[in-house]
């Protein structure tokens, strides 16, 4: 299927006349009817009712319309920012995130950049491995993880770090004031991310393993909202930044860990080599945003 077969059959869908859509196109007719029912063989079913007068879109090709209405706008959207960016009328700023990092202060910077009419803030979802390739690659200008990965070519900076607590379904039997390392390792883990590695979930082991203890995981994740719904099923407990606790559930439990200093760090990531005046504005913003509070 190209972007020509939707557009030939919106025009065909919006006038409902084979002629004056191809009036509208610039094209003859039979080029057109061709081009129609190559879409038709292509997705297996009629989209036009050929027989009546005027011409009727079937079922099927009602619901092709409206869908491919949404997807036509995104694409003319797409295209006038990317021809306003080739010609310097706008800019683009590529951000990626773990979603952990989303409970925090990173929201409101993204405001921030968004009141600015002439930039266009891409958002992605992604692991800090994820980030770091995107990275090298100019997909993303900036992104915010959990995890250090060693890359000559990507600066890292530690924001800011949140506790780890136990995240823990209702009823459980270790709620309380705290809970330890070695009484959580005894319990059927949920680790997430599952994929890719290394990740938030190698520091999850890794601050077990310090403390003599190997969880017992019994379920994969790849998503932290997936990785609560799991413990709040039954599945087992875990462990995630303190920041999470801003998401309200009736049916989970937050429990403080009896170890000191288990953290997870908020982590800044950017390449080395751009020092576009754009990337460092929005770097100073966010070292202001995590500073943190003067003595009084």
């Amino acid at each position: 299927m190209e972007l020509r077969h939707l557009r030939y059959f919106h025009a065909v869908a919006e006038t409902l006349n084979f002629t004056r859509a191809a009036e509208r196109l610039h094209i003859a007719q039979p080029p057109l009817s061709r081009q129609i029912q190559q879409l038709e063989e292509e997705l297996g079913v009629s989209l036009i009712e050929r027989d009546s007068r005027p011409l009727k879109l079937t079922k099927a090709g009602r619901y092709f319309y409206q869908h491919t209405t949404q997807l036509l706008s995104q694409l003319g959207e797409i295209s006038e920012s990317t021809r306003r960016i080739g010609l310097g009328q706008r800019r683009w700023f590529g951000i990626g995130f773990a979603p952990s990092t989303l409970y925090g202060a990173l929201p409101e910077l993204i405001r921030a950049l968004r009141r600015d009419a002439e930039l266009d803030v891409g958002l992605t979802e992604s692991t800090t491995l994820q980030q770091v390739e995107a990275l090298k690659n100019g997909r993303i200008d900036i992104g915010f993880g959990r995890i250090i990965i060693d890359d000559p070519s990507v600066i890292q900076e530690v924001l800011t770090e949140d506790p780890l607590v136990a995240a823990l379904p209702v009823g459980h039997r270790l709620i309380g004031e705290q809970v330890s390392l070695r009484e959580l390792a005894r319990e059927p883990f949920v680790l997430y991310p599952g994929r890719p590695r290394p990740s938030y979930a190698d520091h999850v082991i890794e601050a077990f393993r310090s403390h003599g203890h190997q969880i017992q995981v019994a379920q994969f994740a790849n998503e932290l909202q997936t990785a609560i719904g799991l413990v709040t099923a039954g599945m087992g407990i875990t462990l995630v930044p303190s920041v999470v606790q801003r998401m309200h559930r009736d049916d989970l439990v937050y429990v403080p860990i009896a170890e000191s200093g288990l953290v997870s760090p908020i982590i800044m990531s950017r390449r080395r080599d751009d020092q576009s005046a754009l990337l460092q504005s929005f770097v100073t913003l966010v070292r202001q945003h995590f500073a943190p509070p003067l003595a009084v």
